[in-house]
């Protein structure tokens, strides 16, 4: 099953390598099974079987330092022979199943069922039909010809199920299709650098082939699986494939082994790829997993996953899904809260559900009381057996008439319009820069109260440049005259910065005439590149003398130490180590500085307090990131021991500090004034200091001179919030973060503390939405803790990426705002559709209830109400929930979790609109056939022909509608619907379109639409009443809410709601968590009748729950959240093996995040 194209791939790699012999020196399995090894063991493996890793380049022709050659044909042989570097995705579904699946829904089934009893008992001509005791109190009008046709209505009903299920179904197919379109263009996206010819280039991911020289830096996610050839000071996040949350150290000589799906946290390298796709370690288990096969066969899934969790525990060294799996696994449900709407929407349908089915209960049963009574009671007749099919009949009817009531009553046409409004917008947004991994995050966006963001590169432009500097105990307000300048500091300068910053950082010709030199790399050490070609000095010659090989011991940058060291031997076999990192930390290790001779001279502790006022602090207040550069020599013998950081990084010698400028972004001072009018505070969260902070928070506007906010560094803030025991303490973080605006000089953890003090907080009334942006990999945790998570497309490593919610394309602040914008937009679009969709479920509720009570029949027949309900709300979906948003969105507060979705104007409008429909349909019923000189349509009897009384009862009904939904545009309270209409080509065709269908229905719709024809002024009428709604509008605008206090509101989220059990155990067997978060709002709404059962059931569960399972289920849920409040994200075997075993452990207990 799901092995079988993965086996099929092998099978088909297998004979490729036969026929290619002697090709190259090793097999893929050898590889494959090399790859499987783990430190010291794969060390000996590989020196018993090849000698060392040069002789696998050798064997796989290969050169480390040149790569491949890269000329077509012979990357064409190593995909044919190893395979190609991409996991065959899932099948999708195919139209058929999405129509089966559509078929699944509980109203339909029991249309179905009416429609065909009802078929059944039309042609089935009974003997004691003639007979006229059977005949009911409203004897008949019947004549011949209506008797045959007794099978349309049956058969209309069965045709607009047909209608529902495959526009239900295709609206499913074109929203997976379009996001496959989303995933793909998300892989495509992803590049990887490469050594090919000598030449450093990126290529896509899915371009790697076995034997390629990649090169990995701090952040990468590992594309392929490798062995490590050169580099320094490599550390490994394994834990998405062991379970482990320690960094693997890697080196030559002791774990070479580099795995796909793993993440690089510190130091660089290269690697020669060994294994790529369904070969590689995330590849197999992959195919484990199943993803390359369909998971359709129900009946064979439990089975399958029972051995799908024996293989993995089978495996050596998987203890976990294994990176990407892991990954989504953990994307998908790092929101253990549904979004708010969808909360709110679930929690509303559920209300109207229960209200639809004791509504439509109450008809049928009054119905048939009513005609028994008043036909075995009133009329005395007796039962004859032949006459038991005519009632029967009767009996379907009324069934019919109920189940019409139920379908009115749920509204189905809210999760379209939630998927149809969330897809437009998630498509425009593409426009604006924003690209939504996660659907919801689109829609929480708009409700979000504050902005945690990064400073560099999102606030800033990222481009940096030095424009102060201190050498030789000058202070230079700009770049300095390389004549001023003592050749041996400057000879010292130059090796330090061209030596000590990665070798990937380079500084090129500008690709058009007259525009910047293209920064490539780490922007920082651009800038001191730029400086060193500013001192009319060049970089290459240094780096080409000192090539990466020849550099002895590298200390990489990370947030902890802040700073940078590498170590480089001289020719007289001494060392030199140049350092550079934030001034105040690496001139507190100083103890010389270059005097302006170029002799190092003391530097004490006061000289350096004074430097700080005098040099540093004055910098950092005009923007400026200060960055010291200094260097230390070390004698050949005894050797120094590397490892011991703390000797080693001490006693230095400061060659220079220099002041770096990141200009602030043009566009980002509007786009926060934007923001704070909305209502959502803009934070500054950011690793520089906090005198520079503070001068970019000001040019940005977060904050303003004479405010009362708090500016604080990483050490004080952690000093606050913490009690004497050093655990943070809620209510000292309640204290701190409303006046919070800048946090400087802090880590990872510090933002994490922050998001998760502020989500979790209960100071303000409203729980606070927060959004993160970050490009660090260390930014991973806050990102996922954060209610949408914002990662830098440009800057932003893998690792952040994969944390994120929605990817900013061009890095910039402003886009955040369009998110807003379009978040606020889908809420208000649902909004209006619910607006427009609950009046005509009240009405036609009330409508079918009524009529159905007093005379028998509903004036609204099954079919028509199938159109209404269906065409209308499928359309008006489509028409409401594709409004463009506009600015005025941005003028209001956010709406917050506790408010609901329908406010009190809404409810006004709802209830209005609905009194205007009864008192005008109610009169056309009683007293229309007056009105119109006609025949009343009362009291038929059953296969009466259509009349025109009830025609355009069912015509005014349609008009009404049509002229309310260009009311329900406008939720606030507007006066003026028609602003900005034409801005919405959707909306004005389907209002025509819907218009022009109505004429086919009524003229020409006959008796399966139970419609006569009517006369033009018959027809005028229908629109004036219709156009009354307009001014009804109007009139209704014109009552102040404030005064209708007993309006109750609807659809309020009260606390967390956590997403009931039953609902994730739908989709288990998905990885693809966006096609679960899109099938989450449907699985929602065809719940009204079942949703009670279930709650029975998983009561009774949770009663009986000391089975095995239950067991397990428990300690599954014990075990992450020891994890989630350790914040690893290693889940443990026994969560692994349940996961795969019992699909209600997915979404470990939210206690943990909560």
């Amino acid at each position: 099953m799901g092995d079988m194209t993965n086996s099929d791939f092998y099978s088909k790699n297998q004979r490729n390598e036969s026929s290619h012999g002697g090709e190259f020196g090793c097999t893929m399995e050898e590889l494959r099974s090399l790859m499987e090894l783990r430190g010291t063991e794969a060390v000996v493996k590989i020196k018993e079987t090849y000698g060392d890793t040069e002789a696998i380049c050798r064997r796989l022709k290969t050169s480390p330092v040149e790569g491949l050659p890269g000329t077509a044909p012979d990357l064409e042989k190593r995909k044919q022979i190893f395979g190609q570097n991409f996991i065959p995705p899932k099948k999708p579904k195919t139209f058929l199943q999405l129509v089966w699946e559509a078929l699944q829904d509980v109203t339909l089934i029991i249309l179905e069922i009416a429609a065909i009893i009802s078929l059944g008992l039309s042609f089935y001509h009974p003997p004691g039909e003639g007979n006229e005791g059977c005949a009911t109190a409203q004897g008949g009008a019947e004549d011949e010809g209506e008797a045959e046709a007794g099978w349309i209505e049956g058969a209309a009903i069965l045709l607009s199920v047909i209608c529902v299920v495959l526009v239900t179904a295709f609206n499913d197919w074109s929203k997976e299709k379009q996001f496959r379109g989303l995933q793909s263009r998300i892989e495509q996206e992803q590049k990887f650098t490469v050594v090919r010819a000598g030449q450093v280039v990126q290529i896509p991911v899915a371009e790697i082939v076995v034997g390629d020289i990649a090169q990995v830096k701090y952040g990468d996610l590992l594309p392929a699986d490798g062995l490590f050839i050169q580099g320094n000071d490599l550390k490994i996040d394994e834990s998405s494939l062991t379970g482990e949350s320690d960094q693997v150290r890697k080196s030559v000589d002791k774990d070479p082994m580099l795995l796909s799906g793993t993440h690089v946290m510190e130091g660089s390298g290269r690697m020669l790829v060994t294994a790529v796709g369904v070969n590689s370690q995330t590849g197999i288990i992959f195919t484990l997993l199943g993803a390359g096969g369909e998971e359709e066969e129900k009946k064979d899934k439990k089975a399958k996953q029972q051995d799908g969790a024996a293989a993995m525990e089978m495996q050596p060294l998987k203890s976990a899904e294994g990176g990407d799996a892991d990954d989504r696994k953990k994307a998908s449900m790092h929101k253990k809260e549904k979004s708010v709407l969808q909360g709110k929407l679930t929690k509303l349908a559920v209300q109207i559900g229960k209200a639809g089915l004791v509504m439509s209960a109450i008809t049928v049963i009054i119905l048939v009381l009513y005609f028994t009574v008043d036909t075995f009671v009133v009329n005395k007749k007796p039962w004859l057996p032949e006459c038991t099919p005519v009632y029967v009949q009767y009996f379907v009817k009324f069934f019919i008439i109920g189940v019409t009531v139920l379908v009115v009553a749920v509204p189905e046409g809210l999760p379209l319009a939630v998927t149809i409004s969330l897809a437009y917008s998630v498509k425009k947004m593409m426009k604006d820069n924003n690209l939504v991994r996660h659907l919801d995050a689109c829609e929480t966006m708009g409700n979000a109260t504050a902005i945690c963001s990064d400073k560099t590169g999102t606030l800033t432009t990222n481009r940096m440049t030095v424009v102060q500097a201190y050498v030789g105990d000058v202070h230079y307000k700009e770049i300095p005259d390389p004549s001023s300048i003592n050749t041996k500091t400057m000879e010292l300068l130059v090796n330090a910065i061209a030596i000590n910053s990665a070798y990937t950082t380079k500084i090129l010709p500008p690709e058009k005439e007259g525009a910047l030199p293209r920064q490539v790399g780490n922007k920082t050490e651009c800038g001191l590149l730029g400086f060193v070609l500013d001192l009319k000095q060049d970089y290459e010659p240094v780096r080409s003398q000192m090539p990466e090989e020849k550099l002895y011991k590298v200390y990489t940058f990370n947030s902890v130490r802040k700073s940078m060291s590498t170590v480089i031997k001289l020719p007289d076999e001494s060392f030199r180590m140049y350092s550079k990192g934030a001034s105040e930390i690496v001139l507190k290790k100083c103890c010389k500085i270059l005097s302006g001779a170029g002799e190092p001279r003391v530097f004490r502790p006061r000289d350096r307090d004074e430097m700080v006022k005098k040099v540093i602090e004055p910098m950092a207040c005009d923007g400026l990131r200060t960055i010291c550069v200094a260097y230390r020599d070390f004698p050949s013998s005894p050797e120094p021991d590397w490892d011991n950081e703390n000797d080693i990084l001490n006693d230095l010698t400061c060659i220079c500090v220099v002041g770096i400028e990141d200009p602030v972004r043009p566009e980002v001072p509007e786009a926060i004034r934007k923001c704070q009018r909305a209502g959502i505070t803009v934070r500054m969260v950011t690793g520089d200091n906090i005198n520079t902070a503070r001068a970019i928070a000001i040019k940005c506007g977060i904050i303003h001179p004479g405010e009362d906010f708090l500016c604080l560094e990483g050490k004080e803030f952690n000093r606050r919030i913490r009690n004497e025991k050093g655990e943070i303490e809620q209510e000292r973080i309640d204290k701190i973060w409303p006046k919070l605006r800048v946090l400087a000089r802090s880590s990872p953890t510090d933002k994490h503390t922050l998001v998760k003090g502020i989500i979790d907080s209960t100071h303000t009334e409203q729980r606070q939405v927060v959004a993160v942006t970050g490009d660090g990999t260390n930014d991973g945790p806050a990102l996922k803790k954060a209610d949408v998570g914002f990662a830098m497309g440009i800057a932003g490593t893998d690792v952040a990426k994969e944390a994120s919610d929605i990817i900013l394309t061009d890095d910039n602040f402003s886009s955040i705002v369009k998110a807003v914008m379009w978040g606020r937009n889908v809420y208000d679009s649902i909004s209006k559709f619910l607006q427009f969709q609950l009046t005509v479920n009240v009405v036609a509720v009330i409508v079918a209830f009524t009529g159905a009570c007093i005379t028998q029949d509903s004036p609204l027949k099954a079919v028509q109400m199938l159109w209404v309900n269906l065409i209308m709300d499928t359309f008006a979906s489509l028409a409401l929930a594709t409004e463009p948003p506009t600015e005025t969105l941005l003028l209001r507060k956010p709406y917050g979790r506790n408010k609901p979705l329908i406010s009190r104007t809404m409810m006004k409008n709802i209830l209005g609109h609905a009194v205007y429909q009864l008192a005008l349909i109610f009169t056309l019923l009683f007293v229309g056939e007056k009105m119109f000189q006609i025949d009343s349509g009362r009291n038929a009897p059953l296969h009466s022909p259509p009349s025109e009384h009830y025609t355009i009862i069912f015509n005014t009904f349609v008009m009404m509608q049509l002229f309310n939904e260009i009311n329900a545009r406008k939720i606030h309270g507007e006066r003026n619907v028609f602003d900005g209409i034409f801005r919405n080509p959707i909306f004005c065709t389907i209002v025509l379109g819907t218009f022009a269908i109505q004429i086919v229905i009524v003229q020409f719709g006959g008796k399966p639409f139970s419609c006569s024809p009517l006369q033009l002024d018959q027809w005028m009428w229908c629109i004036f009443i219709g156009l009354g709604e307009l001014v009804w509008g109007q009139v209704i605008a014109t009552i102040p809410t404030s005064r209708l206090k007993f309006l109750k509101e609807a659809g309020r989220l009260t606390q967390k709601e956590e997403i009931p059990e039953e609902e994730l155990n739908e989709d288990v067997e998905e990885i693809d968590h966006a096609e679960r978060e899109l099938r989450r709002g449907q699985i929602l709404w065809f719940r009204g009748l079942n949703r009670i059962q279930t709650q029975i059931e998983v009561v009774n569960t949770f009663k009986s729950g000391a089975s095995f399972q239950g067991a397990l289920r428990r300690q599954s849920s014990v075990t992450s959240q020891s994890q989630d409040v350790a914040n690893l994200s290693s889940p443990s075997r026994v969560s692994l093996s349940n996961a795969l075993s019992s699909p209600t452990s997915l979404p470990p207990a939210a206690a943990g995040q909560g």
